[in-house]
């Protein structure tokens, strides 16, 4: 061991995040596994059926194909298992869920408003009181870790129930000189990285404008939606207000195409948003989009860097980077770039990969081997194009191997360093040396990658961050207001955070411009796709 007078700088070094030569390298402090993290996993026991139906009309049903029905199943991401197993809904049993949705809307939109918000408040309540087994059964289903199953999607989740439960009685107030009706049956269609918070983005507004719901979760994460099927049993839920079909994308064509359907609304990716968009032109159905993006980060060199480097983690590593709206273009200013990029593989080095079900777990598993794959072939596009791959922790170790001489092992053995063989896992990582025509700076990954580059004036910045066909978010970081509201007003993003980033709140809208979709969810904009004005 060497004296307690190290340098950070050998500490970094010691921690295989500095790139410098080990040749170089002044010997380190070395604790082995002494600062290593305890076991801590989440102990609470779900129950999991064995196979899930549908929810249509207030009650799990068959499938109407009977005997000849299909299912899939759902697994574990983190260790490959199978969860459940879960019905692939026919074009039969889409008309099931529609007719009961049509027949529960005239009683649910004939209430008074005050009558609907005590079923939100409920359905809020509920959440809260189910927290811990909606947040393990989120991770068991989806990868992210637990932490954020626990303390961001559940509680948010519950908030929009909350807020909503609070706009059911005031519509009149969201549109002042006109009368709101509500729209009719809508028919919903979610993601797989956030199942049972966009589950209540959409539900929430949906119901506390009096419109009925059918509802498809993500084939791959179903089990949360089928439980809050469950809560809105508990809480006396008007049969047919809330259905739920399960299937891949064969039932959400149906769903999209049935004509008993009032309003789409989507969240997924901007191939399925523009298929959908096709399908239902010309039809008068009502339609809201929100998907995909490959949302811009600037650091300015008057930015404080400590706080800009945990953003830049929040933004691109929060679950998986499983995220539209993902800070997954970072543009850093030169005179900067060289301390960004290594305080940010310093932090890298420090992130826990591992078991979603550890507390002290920081980036979970990858949704599906799909998901994986998709991620695998941009690391492999990325290297062969000529970025330089940046990977902490036992990646960087494999990198320093390459660079001594060691067989090279790719990207791929890179992202996956010291991480169980079982699962479905990618290390943190980033592209440094990239150009603006590089894939993995255009195409969105959907993954814990981010592209780095930099510029040189704030000009410069807002021109690299607009060219892009997507415009959902953005974030600025500088310590100089009058640059950060300057540069954020020139910025075509949707939304965009300063000095921050991920932050949401159910009374914020959130949505995007140009391929990321059109319309609003959240706030009291989230209201105006629900309702008819007179």
């Amino acid at each position: 061991m060497s004296t307690p007078a190290a340098s950070a700088r050998e500490l970094e070094s010691q921690s295989g995040s500095v790139t410098s030569n080990p040749a170089d390298r002044s010997p380190g402090l070395d604790f082995g596994a002494a600062w290593d993290y305890a076991p801590a996993p989440e102990t609470v026991k779900v129950e999991i059926r064995e196979r899930y139906p549908l929810y249509i009309g207030g009650r799990f049903v068959e499938s109407a194909g009977g005997g000849k029905a299909s299912f899939f199943e759902t697994v574990n991401p983190a260790n490959e298992r199978v969860l459940s197993r879960v019905v692939q809904a026919q074009d039969t049993d889409v008309d099931a869920a529609v007719d009961a949705a049509r027949a529960a809307l005239p009683g649910w939109a004939g209430l008074a408003g005050r009558e609907r918000a005590k079923h939100l408040f409920r359905l809020a309540r509920r959440i809260q009181e189910r927290a811990r087994e909606l947040a393990v059964l989120e991770t068991l289903d989806g990868g992210k870790p637990i932490r954020e199953s626990r303390d961001v999607d559940v509680p948010l989740a519950a908030q929009h129930f909350f807020y909503y439960a609070g706009w059911a009685d005031k519509l009149p107030y969201a549109f002042p000189g006109r009368t709101p009706r509500p729209v009719g049956v809508c028919g919903q269609i979610i993601p797989w990285n956030f199942p049972l918070l966009m589950a209540a983005w959409k539900l929430a507004p949906a119901l506390a404008c009096g419109n009925t719901v059918v509802l498809k979760p993500a084939e791959t994460t179903p089990l949360t939606a089928l439980r809050l099927a469950e809560i809105c049993d508990e809480v006396g839920l008007p049969p047919g207000v809330v259905n739920i079909v399960t299937g891949d994308g064969r039932t959400g064509a149906t769903l999209v195409k049935h004509a008993g359907i009032d309003k789409i609304a989507f969240t997924g990716s901007t191939e399925v948003g523009k298929r959908i968009a096709t399908a239902i032109a010309g039809t008068g159905k009502k339609l809201t989009l929100e998907l995909g993006g490959k949302s811009a980060n600037i650091i300015f060199d008057d930015a404080s860097i400590d706080q800009a480097i945990e953003g830049i983690i929040q933004g691109i590593y929060f679950n998986q980077g499983h995220v539209c709206c993902a800070g997954s273009r970072l543009f850093v200013q030169e005179g900067i770039l060289e301390e960004v990029k290594s305080k940010l593989l310093v932090r890298l080095a420090s992130l826990r990969v591992g078991d979603p079900m550890d507390k002290n777990t920081d980036i979970g598993a990858i949704n599906s081997r799909a998901q994986l794959e998709k991620i695998r072939e941009y690391l492999d596009v990325g290297v062969s194009e000529g970025a330089e791959l940046c990977v902490g922790g036992a990646g960087q170790e494999v990198a320093a191997g390459e660079r001594r001489g060691d067989a090279p092992r790719g990207a791929i053995e890179r992202s996956r360093a010291g991480l169980p063989d079982k699962g479905y896992w990618c290390r943190p990582c980033f592209f440094a040396n990239v150009q603006p025509s590089h894939r993995v700076a255009c195409e969105e990954i959907f993954g814990p990658v981010l592209a780095v580059m930099s510029f040189r004036t704030p000009e410069e910045a807002i021109v690299r961050a607009n060219n892009s066909p997507y415009g959902l978010a953005a974030g600025v970081w500088t310590d100089k207001g009058s640059k950060i509201f300057e540069v954020a007003r020139k910025l075509e993003a949707g939304v965009v955070w300063l000095n921050t980033y991920n932050r949401f709140d159910a009374a914020s809208p959130f949505g995007g411009f140009k391929e990321s979709g059109f319309g609003r969810e959240g706030g009291m904009q989230g209201l105006r796709p629900y309702v008819e004005l007179n």
